[in-house]
């Protein structure tokens, strides 16, 4: 038997809840609802009861009712704001959720949280157990003693009688004579005036209590024994109101507080209806069972010849299947097949291992003998085929030589398309959201961490529930997303677009882009250069070294050294971003000078010490993964790496854009739409004016520039020019007149004048923002030209600058979506055209409006023209879209 004492946490409720809801900003629900508070209170929880693991835990919360230190002194606490309107429909959901997890729940009318915190402690430290009182407040310093102490689990931060101690100048008994004199601000308790932390504790070190310093103030001089004879009752107050009430009438026992299971099925419902997927996965009322004990529910292994021939007759008799790949690693590319499950009915499945290795395993078929039973099947076009983000499926075994062809149904692009407001859209998230069902994680098979084993050493057996399992839920959620797309009314889009598109991708990734490593040393070199010479200017500048890169030692150089006067404190310290910096770079040089500095560094790191890295040595090539199924609009984005972020606008932007290549003999061929969202805003507000300048070619700039200042057009000036191209594409993203003046550098009502003009001369924008932002309201989602739904699920949030975002959102969504949605349509073109005529040019790159393509030098007039017919009749607007091509022997000479 252990002689350890046992161990109760009491957390402070009332203090995590406040801490969890600034901590996270902006996390709503799909239908709006704010469960930021929620999130980060319950993540909390779970933490400290996960790493901490007490024998007992309870949770106490400040009761909503007047506490006795209100009828003491009725300023107390009111100084503070009111609860922020989006935390207020929060509090109950948290308290629910702390019930559910079935942790007790302590409140009691008059007191407070920290009251009924200090009296259980006292309680059950003097019955022999060690007590941790999870906190960031200060105030229950004054509770700790050998057996209690305060964790503060945001900071990792143990307060004992050490710490006590350190900031109060002696022992817990200190910490509200210090308070009496102090006062403390968030609380409104007054103190004394002109005394601070520092001389309380310098005096109650010398005097020992509050009423000993007030009956020998004749000891001191001066303003200070003035205002300790003066505000004595209220240094007295102030005790009284600091004091902790650590003998409150609480009936509880110790077996109250003990772990017990949660209320899976409570758990689930509240996760679900909160939409937080992980933690419904964890929580699930659904067990993920061991399906092969059932005949009626089987996940079998194929491990024998017959086995392999009754998998083979049975998915030939199917009329679709899932799939899924088990491999070694989550690089397509890179990996190998490990082993591949099959699904024809919901709840069963068949796993056939290939590679597994360890002691003991069982003989597996030859991967070769499996392959090519399997091929026929997976490469029918006319067998359907059912995958979870088939991209990698595809890719996975077109390495192991087999073309899945047939492949109609992406689950994960399935709920991208029908769930738009989902956190996300991966198998285990949405087994848990729509089929109530927990599947088996990854770490469960493999581990974590340094332990993490590769697939190949878990065993067959553990495998094959696995692997299975993934087949399984993947047809599940086929059947149950099917008819949402056709519900939402977006199947055309599924079927014509995203799974088409799908396909292409994979042939993009598979090709992949020649770079000259050569050059990207070079240049890489030129940044080390250049990043040294700036280095040297900045600590000139700044008075002396320090590391730039530090945003703690930037923060005491600008705001410290300097006295630069537009600093902004965080809780970590000066904050340095990019904006507070730009504001700085207008009262000194050392601002500009860091910021090129940051910028620099960043395209070295990513780019040009990166790429060369990234070469797969096969190929020669780069291969970057393009992600389908992530942003809020549909637009593609791309990793390892991310070439949506190459800057255009800088000199060594344009260098890194050199350094990307055709195959030897071809040209680069870059073909990039001009002004698409302006002209699918022209198309869906119907604004005439705008329609009539695309339709006649002109200058949309100069003719907003004419609008709104008045004039003809050659008697508008470049800088009236500038100024109405920012207008025009601010428009799109709700830029007020603040954002306005700020770019343009003019007084914010001159910013609004302009503003004013443009909708006074396009008056349809301004009604197609107001019908779009009804939309939104009234939905919680807009729509593209396609039909694709981009959710805006704050629109109706308490918070007004949540909410405004999302209004920004109801506007730019169509616009930007519309755009994703015809760039799409036309890679899909392109790509069937260039099949279709038997051209070797390849589609490598889509970034932003622009597609990239290798080409022979014998095509480059074919494929001009091919691209610019695909691309400019991707759709019918009342407007031209219009493509600009270029070719050269790299990126930078073809853009």
């Amino acid at each position: 038997m252990s002689d350890q004492p046992k161990r109760l946490y009491l957390i402070d409720g009332s203090s995590y809840i406040y801490r969890a809801y600034y901590a996270i900003r902006h996390l709503s629900n799909s239908k709006g609802f704010p469960t930021n508070a929620v999130y980060g209170f319950t993540q909390m929880l779970l933490k400290a009861a996960r790493d901490e693991a007490p024998d007992y835990l309870a949770v106490v919360f400040d009761h909503k009712g007047l506490t006795f230190r209100k009828i003491l002194y009725p300023e107390y606490k009111a100084n503070r704001a009111a609860m922020p309107d989006d935390l207020v429909p929060q509090i109950p959901l948290i308290k629910e959720v702390v019930a559910a997890l079935r942790l007790p729940v302590l409140e009691l009318e008059g007191f407070e949280a920290d009251d009924l915190i200090a009296t259980l402690a006292k309680r059950f430290a003097h019955a022999g157990l060690e007590v941790t009182v999870v906190t960031g407040d200060k105030d229950l310093m004054q509770i700790v003693s050998p057996h209690i102490r305060l964790l503060d689990t945001m900071k990792d931060k143990i307060s004992g009688l050490a710490e006590v101690a350190e900031r109060f100048g002696g022992g817990p008994e200190c910490v509200v004579e210090v308070q009496a004199l102090a006062g403390d601000s968030s609380d409104n308790v007054p103190g004394v005036p002109g005394i601070g932390e520092k001389t309380a504790v310098e005096l109650i070190r010398q005097f020992g209590t509050v009423e000993n310093l007030l009956a020998h103030t004749d000891q001191l001089k001066g303003k200070r024994r003035e205002n300790l004879e003066t505000f004595a009752e209220q240094a007295r107050l102030s005790r009284q109101l600091v004091t902790l009430v650590d003998n409150v009438p609480l009936e509880v026992n110790l077996q109250d507080f003990a772990p017990v299971e949660p209320d899976r099925d409570r758990l689930t419902a509240l996760f679900k209806e909160l939409e937080f997927h992980k933690l419904l996965q964890t929580f699930s009322s659904a067990a993920s069972a061991a399906h092969h004990s059932s005949p009626d529910n089987a996940y079998r292994a194929v491990l024998t010849t017959a086995d392999l021939d009754e998998l083979c007759a049975e998915l030939s008799a199917a009329e679709r299947f899932a799939f899924d790949s088990e491999t070694t690693g989550l690089d397509p590319l890179r990996a190998e097949l490990v082993g591949l499950s099959f699904s024809v009915r919901p709840g069963s499945g068949w796993y056939v291992p290939l590679r597994h290795h360890y002691l003991g395993v069982p003989e597996q078929l030859p991967v070769a003998v499996v392959l090519a039973r399997l091929r026929p099947l997976l490469e029918a076009p006319a067998k359907e085929k059912i995958a979870q983000n088939g991209k990698f499926d595809t890719l996975v075994l077109r390495n192991a030589g087999v073309e899945v062809r047939g492949l109609n149904f992406d689950t994960m692009l399935a709920s991208y398309l029908a769930n738009p407001a989902a956190k996300s859209h991966g198998m285990d998230s949405l087994a848990a959201e729509l089929l109530d069902y927990r599947t088996i994680p990854y770490s469960e098979m493999c581990g974590t961490g340094v332990k993490q084993i590769c697939f190949v050493e878990v065993e067959v057996e553990k495998a094959t529930v696995y692997a299975a399992e993934d087949a399984d839920i993947t047809l599940r959620l086929y059947q149950h997303l099917a008819p949402k797309l056709v519900e939402t009314g977006q199947t055309s889009l599924f079927l014509e677009v995203e799974m088409p598109l799908s396909h292409i991708l994979a042939d993009m990734e598979w090709h992949g882009v020649r770079i000259n490593p050569l050059l990207l040393g070079a240049l890489s070199k030129e940044l080390e250069f250049k990043l040294a010479t700036l280095e040297g200017e900045i600590h000139l500048l700044a008075g002396g070294s320090f590391n730039i890169a530090s945003p703690k030692q930037l923060g005491e150089v600008l705001f410290e050294r300097l006295q630069l006067s537009r600093g902004r404190k965080t809780k970590t310290g000066w904050s340095t971003d990019s904006e507070v910096l730009a504001g700085l770079a207008e009262e000194h040089p050392v601002a500009a000078k860091v910021l090129e500095h940051r910028s620099l560094s960043k395209l070295k790191g990513t780019y040009t010490d990166a790429l060369p890295k990234l070469i797969l040595p096969r190929s020669g090539r780069i291969h970057t993964s393009f992600n389908q199924a992530i942003t809020a609009t549909g637009r593609l984005s791309s990793s390892d790496p991310n070439l949506q972020n190459i800057p255009i606008r800088t000199v060594e932007g344009v260098r890194i854009r050199e350094a990307f290549i055709p195959a030897p003999g071809n040209l680069l061929l870059s073909a990039d739409y001009s002004q698409i969202e302006l002209r699918i805003l022209a198309h869906l507000a119907d604004e005439p004016t705008l329609r009539e300048s695309f339709q006649k070619g002109e200058d949309v700039h100069r003719r907003t520039a004419c609008e709104i200042f008045g004039g003809f057009p050659e008697m508008i000036t470049a800088e009236q020019r500038r100024q109405a191209k920012t207008i025009n594409f601010g428009v799109l993203y709700g830029m007020g007149a603040f954002s306005l003046a700020k770019d343009l550098g003019i007084e914010r009502k001159q910013a609004q004048v302009f503003i004013d003009n443009y909708f006074a001369r396009y008056s349809r924008v301004r009604d197609f923002i107001a019908g779009k932002q009804a939309e939104a309201r009234e939905k919680r989602y807009v729509t593209t030209l396609l039909g694709r739904r981009c959710a805006v699920p704050e629109i109706l949030s308490s918070n007004g600058a949540i909410r405004s975002y999302a209004e920004r959102n109801a506007v730019n969504y169509p616009v930007q979506g519309s755009a994703a949605d015809i760039i799409k349509v036309a890679m899909v073109h392109v790509y069937n055209r260039l099949q279709r005529e038997g051209l070797a040019a390849k589609m490598v790159l889509q970034v932003h409006d622009e597609l990239v393509f290798d080409v022979p030098q014998g095509e480059v007039e074919a494929v001009t023209t091919l691209v610019r017919e695909e691309m400019e009749g991707a759709v019918a607007l009342t407007v031209p879209l219009t493509v600009e091509i270029g070719v050269g022997n790299n990126w930078r000479e073809a853009h």
